[in-house]
């Protein structure tokens, strides 16, 4: 990937995104018979509120916002993958040019503003994933948001909204409410907000599985490394009062501190991503862990390599994310990753990757 990095790179930035996702939705069977894209090996395997994942190492949000391609994510390796976010009806997001890679700081800055096909057309695009069979492949998690011009005393609706089409093919529901890019959106973190916005997605899966006769699907929370230490205490003791399930931590960042690109890059708006967050990704996820060892998380973040994947699952993450990485690194990402896990464990003596997890996550999460 590196060789061809200089290649990929002269290309615009959202431009080669869009090819790679439609290369890899063209190519998933193709790539599901390439030899060592996956490492199956069931000392990988992850169960999270009753979800089984092959492995803990996903795709994470924002690389797939259209559900395109669930098939070649399972052919690349991904233990999971999260599709969107996705908004009720459509919408363009934020002007071009709006996707800016760092290469000195092995980074991206976004400001998409949850550009997406909308609910109706992401829904019949993951139906057609199901009647194909590569839906349930590996867990597929539904990330879904607001509209911009929605008000925030109506974000509540969009977010049920959004589920209501999308729960047949969600494996979990992740809530995003920590995007830098959509105006107002992190307001929403605030408790009162999002016990709302919860209230609803909640109740919409409960109905959902109600109606179906199915299990109700898991509800996981999105925030933003911006949160202080006490309102991050607060979202946690929030996910049990209203039902919620899980946390993932954490989103883009705001800030610029420490970045070697120019300023010219350093100063465009939107969220920030890639290595520059692992730092506060490890904190915030050490700090939810102490606060909650019972409550499942999953880290995002700057994830590039193996030992920083053992890292957050020594930390007590469940899974891990990656997105940025994915960018630098190539598609053999999962796939070195995995084998990467797999290598720590035999030198260190480590049977199952759920013995990763500090003992007293492992204890806590026993019923998981």
């Amino acid at each position: 990937m590196r060789r061809l990095r200089p290649a990929v790179f002269a290309v615009d930035p959202e431009r080669a995104h869009v090819a790679a996702v439609r290369a890899v939705a063209s190519a998933g069977p193709v790539l599901a018979r390439v030899p060592g894209l996956r490492v199956r090996d069931p000392r990988l395997r992850q169960d999270v509120c009753g979800v089984s994942f092959p492995n803990p190492v996903g795709l994470g949000a924002g690389y797939d916002k259209w559900g395109a391609a669930v098939s070649g994510w399972h052919a690349l390796g991904f233990g999971f993958v999260e599709v969107g976010t996705v908004t009720p009806q459509a919408q363009e997001g934020n002007p071009r040019p709006r996707l800016y890679r760092l290469p000195d700081d092995e980074a991206l800055i976004n400001r998409m503003g949850f550009n997406n096909d909308g609910a109706p057309a992401t829904a019949r695009r993951l139906a057609a994933a199901a009647r194909s069979g590569w839906l349930r492949r590996i867990p597929v998690g539904v990330n879904i948001g607001k509209l911009k011009d929605t008000p925030a005393d109506g974000a509540a609706a969009d977010y049920a909204a959004a589920l209501d089409r999308l729960w047949p093919y969600a494996a979990y529901i992740a809530v995003n409410v920590s995007s830098p890019n959509t105006p107002g959106l992190r307001d929403l973190q605030e408790s009162s907000q999002l016990a709302g916005i919860l209230d609803a997605v909640v109740s919409m899966n409960r109905d959902k599985a109600s109606l179906t006769g199915l299990r109700s699907h898991p509800v996981f929370v999105k925030v933003a490394p911006e949160l202080s230490a006490d309102q991050l205490d607060a979202v946690v003791d929030l996910l049990g009062a209203v039902g919620a399930d899980g946390i993932i931590v954490c989103n883009t960042t705001t800030s610029r501190d420490g970045l070697q690109s120019p300023a010219e890059l350093r100063d465009e708006q939107g969220g920030l991503s890639g290595r520059p967050l692992a730092a506060p990704s490890l904190e915030m996820l050490r700090r939810v862990v102490a606060r909650a060892p019972h409550v499942p998380v999953v880290s995002v973040g700057g994830v590039f390599d193996a030992d920083e994947a053992w890292r957050r699952l020594r930390a007590g993450a469940k899974l891990v994310q990656v997105w940025t990485a994915l960018v630098y690194e190539g598609p053999r990402l999962a796939a070195r990753i995995n084998r990467g896990l797999l290598e720590r464990m035999d030198a260190e003596g480590v049977r199952d990757v759920r013995e990763l997890a500090p003992p007293h996550v492992t204890d806590a999460s026993a019923g998981d």
